[in-house]
């Protein structure tokens, strides 16, 4: 049995999310379901980055073994067996212990916020037509990159070990009537990215102090973020691995 990767992209509408679940049309239940179609066998899927029912992804990942080697013409005859809004990508041998899961070094995620009505970007943002101070949020972020502990940003009854995560990068970038925040980490909680949102536009709206902010941060936490970010603002932009685990 050789190891692969499966690099996929998704849009998130009318999908319950990324890992498979009883009776709702998920990422992981319809690549499942063309390989026992096409192939005529069942084929066990593990997933690199968990996403909620609406969020979107540029690159997202599983792995699978699959006896012999893989023609990449199995992409093609795939692909058409998956609905419009999932599209499998590549496939690449990796390693026998390869785990797209636990051996992701980092995920990188993107928000955007539009703030003049736009039919063109409902599917893909958060209108929000509101005054915010673009500075605030910068100040913000560059806050949330220095801190490790986010259990105040994780939705309750998700089951982790730790709420320590590594970021790498976060920041608010303004692109005309849109702003977009993008992060970038080691690992990241259950809602954390749609909590983290959020609760900045809420400090930058006035609704919610600067010190009511970095509180979030204390261990143990002072209170929880607000977690009213739609789903459709966000994407997971890229899951990066190690060179070295690709055959």
């Amino acid at each position: 049995m050789i190891r692969y990767f499966l690099e996929v992209a998704y849009r998130g509408d009318g999908l319950s999310g990324f890992q498979k679940q009883d009776n709702a049309p998920t990422v992981q239940s319809a690549i499942e379901h063309a390989f026992s179609v096409f192939f005529r066998k069942d084929i066990m899927m593990t997933g690199s980055s968990r996403t909620d029912a609406g969020v979107h992804a540029y690159q997202n990942y599983f792995h699978f073994d699959w006896d012999g080697e893989w023609d990449n013409a199995g992409i093609y005859n795939l692909n058409a067996l998956l609905p419009d809004n999932i599209t499998i990508r590549s496939v690449r041998a990796v390693h026998s212990d390869a785990h797209a899961r636990f051996d992701a070094v980092s995920r990188a995620y993107e928000y955007m916020v539009y703030r003049k009505k736009d039919p063109f970007l409902r599917d893909f943002g958060w209108y929000y037509p509101f005054a915010t101070d673009v500075e605030l949020l910068r100040q913000l972020a560059d806050y949330v990159g220095r801190q490790t502990y986010f259990e105040a940003f994780s939705k309750r009854n998700t089951q982790v070990k730790t709420f320590i995560c590594s970021i790498k990068h976060s920041s608010w970038e303004q692109e005309g009537d849109c702003i977009r925040y993008r992060v970038e980490g080691n690992r990241f909680l259950r809602g954390m990215v749609r909590g983290l949102v959020s609760t900045m536009l809420q400090v930058s709206r006035g609704n919610r102090s600067k010190d009511d902010f970095y509180a979030l941060f204390d261990k143990p936490y002072a209170a929880q973020a607000d977690f009213s970010a739609p789903p459709q603002g966000l994407i997971l932009r890229k899951v990066v691995f190690p060179d070295e685990i690709f055959i």
